[in-house]
């Protein structure tokens, strides 16, 4: 500790670098993630390789700048490949150095899983409008496990580790059953009003996955926040929309019958999971303070 504290001091810029470096190559990671899940494909082998089946070189591999480096085109065949690549592999990146800046190591690194669980489902259900349950049963199996190794995750840091792991395992418990039970009550109940499905099962498995790493607060204010989110993305897809004159990729996979992309519109189905995974990221990285101080004010009032 020592160490870390004396290179910190002489380099504040090391560790830093080294996060975001860290970050960067976990996107690029995330990116194979991302593509192979929804298709079962393994996440391990084979290596990465273009669609045209050759092996991609490790020079050709660099986070970040080798879509800019080969302008986005493939050397081996010349065939062009989206810039998302880049950008999940910058904002992994951005991500993992607020989380190293905003937080103790170890939380630090916790909260660095977390966002990486909620990268990889926002861009899978923008994909295939559906969130896979590694990262929706699996993430809140994790979520309330690395509550009780890490209890700084919900706050726990006193001077006996036994109890803060119990203190915290049960408010990362709390926060997954409390989570999922509220989404799936508003499912239900929109259900029954609108006579159709109103929410996936997924999203209730997520936005318990989100509350057993941030607590029953950080779950509701996925929620709500998401239903803002979710407001403000519509009506700008809707301006884009008319203004640009092609629907937008807040509902890819909306198509007619002839595989048309549908315009965007009262009763097309638009993914909910990224705007859940935005407010949960903003929870666990800005608002945790206020929305438990809020929630805090409520109950003395009750």
């Amino acid at each position: 500790m020592a160490d870390y504290n004396e290179i910190n001091t002489l380099l504040p810029w090391f560790f830093p670098m080294v996060v975001f470096v860290f970050g960067a190559s976990i996107g690029s990671f995330l990116n194979v993630v991302i593509y192979r899940v929804p298709a079962g494909k393994s996440i391990v082998t084979p290596g990465s390789h273009c669609g045209c089946g050759a092996p991609i070189a490790w020079y050709d591999n660099i986070p970040i700048f080798s879509w800019f480096i080969l302008r986005g085109k493939a050397r081996c065949c010349g065939r062009g490949y989206s810039f998302r690549y880049a950008f999940v592999e910058l904002l992994t990146a951005g991500l993992f150095l607020a989380c190293w800046w905003q937080f103790a190591p170890a939380k630090a690194l916790v909260g660095m899983l977390f966002l990486s669980i909620l990268l990889c489902a926002t861009f899978i259900d923008l994909d295939h409008m559906i969130i896979p349950d590694v990262f929706t049963i699996g993430g809140g199996v994790l979520g309330v496990l690395l509550s009780l190794l890490v209890p700084s995750l919900h706050g726990q840091s006193g001077d006996f580790f036994v109890v803060d792991s119990l203190r915290s395992v049960v408010i990362g418990t709390q926060g997954l059953l409390i989570g999922s039970g509220l989404v799936l009550w508003i499912a239900l109940v929109a259900e029954a009003i609108l006579r159709k499905d109103a929410m996936g099962f997924g999203d209730v498995k997520f936005v318990g996955a989100i509350g057993a790493f941030c607590g029953w607060q950080g779950a509701v204010f996925a929620i709500f926040g998401g239903a803002i989110v979710g407001t403000v993305w519509f009506v700008l897809a809707l301006i884009w929309q008319k203004v640009v004159g092609k629907p937008s990729i807040v509902a890819p996979r909306a198509e007619t019958a002839e595989g048309e992309p549908t315009n965007l519109g009262f009763g097309v189905q638009v993914p909910f999971g990224p705007m859940l995974a935005i407010a949960g990221a903003l929870y666990f990285l800005c608002f945790q303070p206020w929305v438990q101080s809020y929630f805090a004010q409520i109950g003395e009032l009750l």
